[in-house]
């Protein structure tokens, strides 16, 4: 690597100020590289790294290569990528909850039962974040595990979730990311959306009928802690000819709101 790169400045091609002196640049920098990796970019050349996070190569090089003394990062060549190391982050996140401990017998009762993948989730920005899954057959053209991100707007249980936010708050999300077509049935109007959000709000469960993706249908609920709020969704999800959306609703909808309740009672006996 030439000199000339090595001592180019530290510092991304859009590096907002941050307010006050408790924001780490460095620490939100080294984040940004890590999540630079995806399933479309398991294996990324520094070059590639710097791009995608819009660090220099001299600043991309350096994380890289503390990742890498410190595990998280292997190198092949010019190509990186996360180690199963980097599993710690997300493991450290989900122990250190009790409520993910609690709901997954719970749910593995619920799949045995209804012969349906079962899987929680929480929100995040925009994205539900998947936090648990049990899976029967598989449904989607893509994986699901924990640590995957959908949009919120378009999933059962993203609305659950969004549906429980102050409208500035789902306003400020839309303009994050605003609706997006995914198949011919997805609500893309604003004005319908909000309609939807606040019928969910009143029935207290949601029912997507392949909006993510034809042939899935997915029912939700939330899960409460003690004090009532919204802190994770539960869903049920199938292919439409073998559960169609009015079967789902009829023979599922109530185990899933008895196993919910059950996983909010466990958390509420064991805070």
């Amino acid at each position: 690597m030439p000199a000339t790169d090595l001592a180019a400045p530290d510092t991304p091609a859009d590096d907002s100020p941050r307010p006050g002196d408790a924001y780490v640049q460095s620490f939100a920098r080294g984040l940004a590289v890590i999540r630079s990796f995806s399933a479309q970019h398991p294996q990324q050349t520094l070059t590639e790294v710097a791009q995608r996070t819009g660090l220099t190569r001299a600043g991309a090089r350096r994380i890289l290569l503390t990742l890498e003394s410190l595990g998280y990062v292997s190198s092949h060549g010019r190509q990186f990528s996360l180690t199963a190391r980097i599993l710690d982050l997300g493991f450290a996140y989900l122990s250190s909850l009790p409520l993910w401990n609690l709901a997954e017998p719970v749910m593995e009762a619920l799949v045995a039962e209804l012969k349906e993948s079962c899987s929680a989730a929480v929100l995040d920005g925009a994205d539900i974040v998947y936090v648990l899954r049990v899976p029967t057959h598989k449904i989607m053209s893509i994986t699901l595990g924990i640590g995957s991100r959908l949009p919120a707007a378009a999933t059962s249980m993203g609305r659950v979730l969004l549906a429980e936010l102050a409208p500035e708050a789902i306003d400020a999300l839309l303009r994050q990311r605003p609706l997006a077509a995914h198949t011919p049935r997805t609500i893309t109007d604003r004005a319908r959306f909000a309609r939807e959000l606040a019928r969910v709000r009143e029935q207290g469960w949601c029912l997507v009928d392949q909006e993510l993706e034809e042939g899935l249908v997915s029912l939700a609920v939330p899960i409460r802690d003690r004090a009532g709020r919204v802190i994770a969704a539960m869903n049920v999800s199938g292919q439409v000819l073998r559960t169609p959306p009015a079967t789902m609703v009829e023979r599922f909808l109530p185990r899933l709101q008895e196993a919910a309740l059950r996983i909010s009672q466990l958390l509420q006996m064991k805070a």
